[in-house]
């Protein structure tokens, strides 16, 4: 089946309108109507042939059709049924184009368990873009390399700084799995329906191995716990988490002054890797 000129609001709107189906904003259909910022988007993956790749959001298949052209194998996620039918009659015929239906919230696990690719890439649902990279994160999938356009909000969040505004939990999380650095903003003008927000591609590699800590899941409860109340302090949040895990620890203030963290801190103020410190003193203390 011939593709549509992914170009043109009007080509794609005929498309539509031929399936019976309109924009499911809920589902957060934005289509990227820039040629140039696609290929650029796809070539910052670096992909060649034999690569895997998923790609969450393909919508009409504008950046699938430039991920098989690399020879990558390229699996696709994609919830709204009437895009499902349409990705399989451009591309079903591809050896190497898969589709897994879905919401990838619920389904991206067991494939990651099943065959986990070497790179992500995707246009992500506004809705779910947080909460997705967060989940892979946290359950140690990491994959070498991704490519993503979020809303710029989010983006701002995964490179933040200590001690600037947009730095949080999801900062350190990101930081600490991946060197992350943005590609590009993208104005609304270059989706079609446009966003009411700007937009920001970034690139994530994975570092060589995300920095060792003793315990994966006392790290991540420990930064999730500490940017739990932002206006506490350090001494503070590390108490109430102590308390939570019921175990025999120093006191907060002894754990700190290990980790030469000032107690008076707070959560924003500290590196990936004074997370990281603590964590494994903590975690030190249940050997």
């Amino acid at each position: 089946m011939k593709l549509p000129d992914y170009n043109a609001p009007s080509a794609l709107a005929v498309v539509l309108d031929e399936h019976g189906f309109g924009m499911q904003k809920k589902f957060g259909q934005n289509f990227l109507i820039n040629a140039y910022i696609r290929q650029e988007l796809v070539s910052a993956l670096g992909l060649s042939a034999g690569n895997s790749v998923w790609e969450v959001g393909p919508g009409l298949g504008s950046m699938t059709s430039l991920l098989l052209e690399t020879g990558a194998d390229v699996t696709v996620f994609e919830i709204d049924r009437g895009f499902v039918q349409l990705l399989t009659s451009y591309f079903g015929s591809h050896q190497s184009f898969h589709l897994i239906e879905g919401d990838v919230l619920k389904t991206w696990k067991a494939e990651y368990d099943r065959q986990a690719p070497d790179a992500f890439f995707g246009n992500l649902p506004y809705n779910i873009a947080a909460k997705l990279i967060a989940a892979t994160i946290e359950a140690e999938c990491f994959f070498n390399r991704m490519v993503i356009t979020v809303q710029k909000e989010v983006g701002l969040r995964m490179t933040a700084a200590p001690g600037s505004a947009d730095y949080s939990s999801f900062s350190v999380l990101c930081q600490w799995a991946y060197d992350v650095t943005p590609i590009r903003d993208i104005a609304p003008a270059a989706f079609w329906p446009k966003p009411n927000v700007e937009s920001r591609a970034l690139r994530f590699i994975k570092k060589r191995s995300p920095q060792p800590v003793r315990d994966a899941r006392l790290f991540l409860t420990l930064v999730r716990g500490l940017f739990g109340a932002r206006r506490k302090t350090v001494k503070n949040n590390l108490s109430t988490l102590l308390a939570a895990r019921g175990k025999k620890t120093p006191p907060a203030e002894a754990l700190l002054k290990e980790a030469s963290i000032d107690p008076v801190d707070r959560a924003e103020s500290l590196t990936v890797y004074d997370f990281i410190r603590l964590s494994d003193i903590v975690a030190g203390c249940d050997e």
